[in-house]
């Protein structure tokens, strides 16, 4: 069988990983994987600009001649099927607002109209990575986040993403799910830890990794954090982990890589919840991703 390949590309907030993606084998070129990390409230242009860099970097780096398609995980809220974004008031893609995605790649890629540019739920996609990594997963219902920049979910029954119905939140998104003082995004996220650890603190951190770095070194505080955000994020899925009967919870995202400082807390709340789910933690969420967004386009 001759080989094809298609460009996939898992963009978060911070963020875009680029890979040829072999689609007859289903596996990422690991050679062509490159990652480039960027401010997405800077201007469309350059951020445009830091996209076509992966892109062709991946390519170049591939060695492959012909891609026949683009594979695209990108968080919402965005217009999967048009491939407009709808993202605001996120701290992210705020000059995106309202722009047609797809036309943008086209423009700045000097793409024909008929190439393909699919576009899926950076969450969806990172569920689907895991299933279909997982044969075993096909004949389960499987509910997947991502934790990170933003809180996204996805719910799979039996290889098929669930969006609607009375078993999964609206759209089966729970950023936006009303929690505490605000939704489940301020609490479940790298803002959510930062602001848990000034609470605590007083202390402004710029980002996720140095509150990593200071729970490594033993910060008691720091390590409070993370565990807020373990019991938060348990009472967030909890009561959608049962209403949605799931047979395993799998974890991803930024945030996933510090599991260590959550997790105990998080298993324990899920247990007082009534839940003997199976927990998991993703360690290759990138890679998942893009296979998850390819296989949606692919194999379909």
């Amino acid at each position: 069988m001759n080989k094809e390949y298609a460009v996939g590309l898992d963009i978060g907030g911070t963020h875009i990983t680029a890979a040829i993606i072999d689609i007859v084998d289903m596996k990422v070129i690991d050679s062509s994987l490159h990652k480039e990390s960027f401010d997405s409230n800077l201007p469309v242009e350059e951020v445009m600009a830091i996209w076509e860099k992966a892109i062709r970097i991946a390519i170049e780096n591939s060695k492959v001649e012909n891609t026949t398609g683009l594979a695209v995980c990108m968080p919402g809220p965005f217009d999967y099927e048009n491939g407009v974004c709808w993202i605001k008031g996120q701290s992210k893609y705020e000059h995106f607002y309202g722009l047609n995605v797809r036309d943008l790649f086209q423009n700045q890629l000097k793409l024909s109209g008929d190439f393909p540019i699919l576009f899926e739920n950076d969450a969806v996609c990172f569920g689907k990575g895991e299933v279909f990594k997982d044969a075993e997963n096909l004949s389960k219902k499987v509910m997947a986040i991502t934790l990170g920049t933003g809180l996204g979910a996805c719910f799979i029954d039996k290889g098929t993403s669930i969006s609607t119905g009375n078993a999964v939140p609206k759209d089966g998104e729970i950023y936006d799910l009303p929690y505490k003082e605000g939704i489940a995004e301020d609490y479940a996220s790298v803002r959510g830890l930062l602001g848990g650890y000034f609470a605590l603190s007083g202390k402004k951190l710029n980002n996720g990794l140095e509150l990593f770095n200071l729970a490594t070194a033993g910060d008691a505080l720091a390590v409070k954090a993370f565990e807020q955000l373990g019991e938060d994020l348990a009472a967030i899925v909890a009561p959608w982990l049962e209403k949605f009967a799931a047979d395993s919870f799998i974890i991803g995202g930024k945030i996933a890589n510090a599991s260590e400082f959550f997790l105990p807390v998080f298993n324990k709340k899920i247990k007082e919840a009534g839940s003997t789910i199976s927990v998991a933690v993703s360690t290759d969420n990138e890679k998942a991703a893009l296979l998850g967004a390819t296989s949606l386009l692919y194999t379909a």
